[in-house]
C-alpha cells in the first residue's frame, strides 16, 4: 500500500511565500494555483491538501504576513516608539512582496481574501502598547491612543511605501529621509514640559 503524502511546514511556508510574489508581479485574478504549485515545484494537489483553494490560499498569504509582520513589531516594543519606526521600514525591505500584497490594495476587490480580524489588530498592538507606556511617562500627547497610533503608522508607511516604489527625487537618501521622518514624529507628538515653578 503506498503510502500517504505528508505535506510539511516547510513546504506550506513555501507556498505562501511564491504566492506573495506572484500576486505581486501579475495580481490576484491572474494568479493560478498551477502557478502557484509550478513555482513552488510541487502538485496542485498538495495547494488543495494545505489550503482548500484560492481564495484560502490568498487569505493565508495575507495572515501569515500580518502574523510576521506584528512579531517583529513585538520584538521591537522595548525600544520605543523609534525602536518601533525602524522594524517596520526593516520588515517592509525585507518582505517587500509581502508588504505591499497587504496594504496595497491588490485585495481590495476579493472579499474572501481579506485579513483576519485578529492577524490585522494583532500588528498594530505593539504601538498601541507603545503609544501607552510614553503618556504613561508623560512624554506623549494625552490623546486618544487610537489617533496617535493611525497618525504615525500613517507617516512611516507612506514613506516606506515611496521607497519600495522608488518614488521620489533622484538620488534620495531613503536612510536620511527615514530618520528624518521619525524625528518628524517624535516632536509632533512629545508632549510640553510641565510648567516651572510660579514666580511672585
Amino acid at each position: 500500500m503506498a503510502r500517504p503524502v505528508v505535506h510539511t511546514s516547510i513546504l506550506r511556508d513555501e507556498l505562501l511565500a511564491v504566492t506573495a510574489d506572484l500576486v505581486d508581479r501579475s495580481g490576484p485574478a491572474r494568479v493560478t494555483l498551477r502557478d502557484v504549485a509550478a513555482a513552488a515545484g510541487t502538485s496542485t494537489t498538495a495547494v488543495y491538501s494545505l489550503f482548500g483553494g484560492k481564495s484560502e490560499l490568498l487569505t493565508a498569504v495575507v495572515d501569515d504576513g500580518f502574523r510576521s509582520f506584528a512579531n517583529s513589531q513585538a520584538a521591537a516594543l522595548s525600544a520605543g516608539l523609534r525602536g518601533l519606526g525602524i522594524a517596520y521600514r526593516s520588515w517592509a525591505l525585507n518582505h517587500p512582496a509581502l508588504y505591499r500584497l497587504m496594504f496595497g490594495g491588490a485585495l481590495a476587490a476579493f472579499t474572501d481574501c481579506q485579513p483576519s480580524t485578529e492577524a490585522a489588530a494583532d500588528a498594530i498592538g505593539p504601538l498601541k502598547e507603545a503609544v501607552k507606556t510614553a503618556q504613561s511617562a508623560g512624554s506623549l500627547l494625552p490623546a486618544p491612543v487610537e489617533i496617535i497610533a493611525a497618525a504615525i503608522w500613517g507617516q512611516v508607511h507612506g514613506l516606506v511605501s515611496l521607497e519600495l516604489a522608488q518614488v521620489g527625487p533622484p538620488g534620495t537618501d531613503w536612510d536620511a529621509a527615514y530618520d528624518a521622518a521619525l524625528d518628524a514624529v517624535a516632536r509632533s507628538w512629545t508632549a510640553p514640559p510641565p510648567p516651572g515653578p510660579e514666580i511672585r
